[in-house]
């Protein structure tokens, strides 16, 4: 065998990992963003794709998603009776159309949830700023089929927990403690698609609308 074949064969054989240097890099800069800006930012990406954004307080959030299901023309609204939102909203039924949970095992009412659901309403990990994203972490009271399948997908985001990068948003709240969940969603505007013709086009594969209320 020929010397340059060997030395082909052992570098194939033991991959050597490449050197990067990342000195001068700071992965978890904060960049010194106000709360406000922190806001305006995340308002500003979040729009730029058809994300519609609405601001309040603990006081008047409940008014606000019941007057979006009224113009949006919700007859159902799909919630999760485990989180705060959906205990409050639970408390007043009758401000808001039909409520749906999700009580039952996917394949019992598939049919139901993707042609029968107008609507949905979920809690958020955080946001993200620089990127204008939501942070979701699904599990068994809101599964990841909350967020992607009704037309209409209502996020609620609390204010302080808008960080403004993810690393900030993975230290700050330790996941690298607290562990991953199965699924850990980015949402970034309703769902979109370039697919066909390379011309972009919304509602394709997902929500057609996203509504970002943003709890002071």
């Amino acid at each position: 065998m020929s010397n340059a074949k060997q030395q082909i064969l052992s570098r194939l054989r033991e991959p050597q990992r490449p050197q990067i240097d990342t000195t001068g890099r700071d992965y978890l800069s904060k960049f010194a963003w106000s709360t406000e800006e922190r806001i305006q930012r995340f308002t500003d990406k979040m729009q730029a794709v058809r994300a519609e954004i609405h601001r309040t307080d603990r006081d008047n959030w409940r008014d606000l998603v019941s007057e979006l299901c009224r113009t949006k023309g919700l007859s159902n609204l799909l919630l999760s009776a485990e989180t705060e939102w959906g205990q409050a909203i639970m408390q007043q039924p009758e401000q808001f159309p039909a409520l749906k949970h999700y009580d039952r095992d996917i394949e019992d009412w598939k049919q139901e949830i993707f042609y029968d659901t107008d609507g949905s309403l979920t809690s958020t990990l955080g946001g993200i700023a620089e990127t204008g994203s939501l942070i979701l972490w699904p599990n068994q009271h809101e599964p990841r089929m909350m967020s992607l399948v009704p037309p209409v997908h209502i996020a609620m985001l609390e204010v302080d927990k808008l960080f403004t990068t993810f690393a900030e948003a993975v230290q700050e709240q330790g996941w690298a403690k607290s562990g991953m969940p199965a699924n850990a969603l980015l949402i970034s505007g309703p769902s979109k698609s370039a697919d066909i013709a390379q011309v972009l086009a919304y509602g394709v594969h997902g929500p057609k609308e996203l509504v970002v209320i943003l709890i002071d």
